[in-house]
């Protein structure tokens, strides 16, 4: 995680620098970069052009870019205007996301959707709440990175893990043991790991869902940890529906223009 995020923040810096885009560095050791918006909104130097465009004329997605930055306050210089977003810093995995899916062509030949197993046609929604059942007949509203189509998306690149919860959290979902071998699940005394996975395949299944984690094949970590739950889901229809897919392999199905982007901005080829 700790190389990977020194390489994001380098490429960063020069991919600023080349393209003279206002930005500023966190503090500390290993600063990250976040990006301004440019004064007009014509541009966003996190964001391909063309995925920034088509965000900034959706509403739904334009609403994405107002998470504000957890860090903000601490770990960066104050701004002119506004506050920092989440989605300006060079290592949110949800701006790679929108990057990627919010960019015209992306869809255009049909190959991304081929490779995701998705109906041709479907349109991304970002942030969405899904309803997970709990045991007391309320529902848990999971926020889902991205869901396209059937399928729904869990996007990382840079976090540390998945998280963990206490057991009687988890334990309060009421498909839990029906989904999982609980006593097989990565664990603690009191707290399950990797909770944000666990919540995931459980609104796949709440949902009848496909789900996908996407992440970088730098974090193999990450894709350990995965495989660690994923063997753990019963229902072997759920489990076929589960996978794992890395940004270099998504990277091949994508148009030239967002490779390139992805090659020089994230090292993603």
């Amino acid at each position: 995680m700790g190389l990977l995020r020194r390489e994001l923040g380098h490429r960063a810096v020069q991919y600023a620098r080349t393209y003279r885009l206002p930005h500023c560095l966190s503090y500390g050791q290993a600063p990250t970069v976040c990006f301004e918006r440019y004064d007009d909104d014509s541009r966003h130097g996190n964001f391909l052009p063309s995925s920034y465009k088509t965000i900034f004329k959706n509403w739904t997605w334009r609403r994405r870019l107002l998470k504000v930055h957890p860090q903000g306050r601490k770990s960066l210089p104050s701004r002119e205007y506004g506050i920092w977003q989440e989605l300006d810093s060079c290592t949110s995995s949800d701006a790679l996301l929108m990057n990627v899916f919010c960019c015209p062509s992306t869809f255009k030949d049909g190959r991304v959707y081929s490779m995701l197993n998705v109906k041709p046609g479907a349109t991304p929604e970002f942030g969405l709440r899904a309803r997970v059942p709990l045991t007391n007949g309320k529902f848990d509203r999971t926020e889902v990175d991205m869901r396209l189509g059937d399928l729904l998306v869990e996007a990382k690149l840079t976090e540390s893990d998945f998280q963990g919860a206490p057991k009687s959290v988890v334990n309060a979902y009421r498909d839990f043991c029906e989904v999982f071998s609980c006593e097989d699940l990565p664990q603690t005394r009191g707290d399950y790991r990797s909770y944000q996975l666990i919540r995931n395949v459980l609104a796949a299944h709440a949902s009848d869902c496909s789900f996908c984690l996407l992440t970088d094949a730098r974090r193999p970590d990450l894709i350990e940890a995965w495989y660690a739950v994923m063997r753990c889901i019963c229902p072997v229809e759920l489990r076929l529906r589960c996978r794992v897919l890395t940004w270099q392999e998504l990277a091949k199905a994508l148009p030239r223009i967002v490779r390139r982007f992805l090659e020089e901005k994230y090292g993603i080829d």
